[in-house]
């Protein structure tokens, strides 16, 4: 068992606010789209991260310093949105 793959999906649902509305919408789902991105999560951490309230990520979010998170694309007309540099970890 490693923590990176753990490491990973926290920072991502973190910084990511796409990663964030997709795991309010389904933590189950978000959390299958990241683990088949090659992340080793085993059973008892998927558990444990799909129990994590989206307001507790939310919380922790808007604690971080702004460079550090991921805009959601802007809709069309909107021009770019600030911040949005790299997407992957």
């Amino acid at each position: 068992m490693s923590h990176r793959g753990v490491e990973i999906v926290l920072g991502r649902l973190a910084t990511d606010e796409a990663a964030q509305q997709r795991f309010r919408e389904s933590p189950a789902a978000a959390l299958a789209e990241l683990a088949g991105t090659g992340l080793e999560l085993n059973a008892v951490e998927l558990a444990a991260l799909a129990a994590l309230t989206p307001n507790a990520l939310r919380q922790f979010a808007d604690a971080l310093d702004p460079r550090l998170r991921m805009a959601a694309p802007s809709a069309p007309g909107r021009g770019p949105s600030a911040g949005g540099g790299g997407r992957e970890l």
